[in-house]
């Protein structure tokens, strides 16, 4: 028969054996996006390996949608590779939150989010506009052509410290036909999407007052009565602020066409004019995470769209490997009704 001693003993240190498995239990249950980002109720996702979840509380997916921590703050990582599988309206991959909730421009929306690009596709042709370049954030047509009124891009050549943060605005195209749509785009830290290299490998003059690799920043897309009012954020930068009216074009003449578009898509004919009441009325959506521009299309097919990326056949593994992936981490992000702008 044991003593009392004996007993005690052994309850204590079933106790403390107990303990020690909840402690490690605890420090190697692995953090969801969910937790760190908490409007993931309000989203679906598309993983550039064509994964997708209308579910994403508790939802992560190993080398596409996870948490990482840089030693002070946890951030929600969105990466994908040049080649995958993505949705029937791309060509580029993605690993990027679709906004559930529909809205008019007029109805109106509001979406932020800080982060920092950690990784853009090192290979491609430097002739093409939209090389080593990912869309971080987007509106999103669901009607209609389906165009987009708003991407939010970060661009930065190889071998370069600092990149480019830019917006574009592509128009609604008049008429039934698409084909000659186009991008107008503009500059919020160093250029727009039209400086481009003069040989696949040769790269323009990096810009002064760009935007480094894991150099945080935000953004803010508040559209307000059919006005869509940017604002952009960065330490040591100087805020940028825009204002586009989505229902109602300054593009629907021939003659409202800026020279940047009659310059960068000369090579593929597109000279459309937009609808009068550009946006009006179609329902839209909001897009956020890492849209990877980059892809193993010819460019001699499309000099405006199609980089020549390195694909390894379509090889994630080896894709990651070898630089050709977009990686882009937000440790912040909300989601709600569009608010009249402040005045200044």
């Amino acid at each position: 028969m044991k003593s009392a001693w004996q007993i005690l003993s052994i309850a204590g240190l079933t106790l403390l054996m107990a303990s020690c498995f909840n402690t490690v239990k605890k420090e190697t249950v692995a953090k969801a996006p969910s937790d760190i980002i908490t409007f993931m109720d309000e989203w679906s996702i598309l993983c550039g390996d064509g994964t997708q979840s209308n579910e994403l509380v508790g939802f992560q997916k190993k080398d596409f949608f996870y948490v990482e921590n840089d030693g002070k703050t946890d951030w929600v990582v969105y990466k994908t590779p040049n080649s995958g599988i993505t949705s029937r309206t791309s060509s580029n991959t993605r690993t990027e939150l679709g906004q559930r909730a529909k809205w008019t421009p007029m109805e109106g929306g509001k979406l932020t989010g800080t982060l920092k690009v950690q990784h853009v596709s090192t290979s491609g042709d430097a002739r093409v506009a939209a090389s080593y370049a990912v869309v971080v954030g987007q509106i999103h047509g669901k009607d209609g052509h389906e165009n987009e009124p708003l991407k939010i891009f970060y661009k930065k050549f190889p071998g370069q410290t600092k990149g480019s943060v830019y917006w574009n605005y592509e128009i609604n195209t008049a008429g039934d036909d698409n084909s000659g749509r186009w991008d107008f785009s503009t500059a919020v830290w160093g250029n727009d999407m039209s400086v481009i290299g003069t040989s696949p490998n040769t790269y323009p003059e990096e810009p002064k007052d760009g935007i480094a690799l894991g150099e945080e920043f935000s953004y803010e897309i508040n559209v307000y009565k059919g006005i869509m009012y940017l604002t952009f954020k960065s330490k040591g930068h100087e805020t940028k602020t825009f204002t586009k009216s989505l229902i109602k074009s300054n593009f629907s003449t021939k003659e409202d066409i800026p020279q940047q578009i009659w310059t960068l898509y000369a090579s593929i004919g597109r000279d459309g004019v937009e609808r009068e009441n550009a946006y009006t009325g179609e329902m839209q959506n909001f897009k956020q995470g890492a849209y990877n521009q980059t892809n193993g299309k010819n460019p001699e097919d499309n000099m405006v769209w199609s980089t020549g990326s390195e694909t390894y056949d379509g090889d994630i593994v080896k894709q990651y490997a070898n630089g050709c992936y977009a990686e882009v981490w937000f440790k912040e992000a909300t989601v709600g009704a569009g608010t009249a702008p402040k005045k200044e």
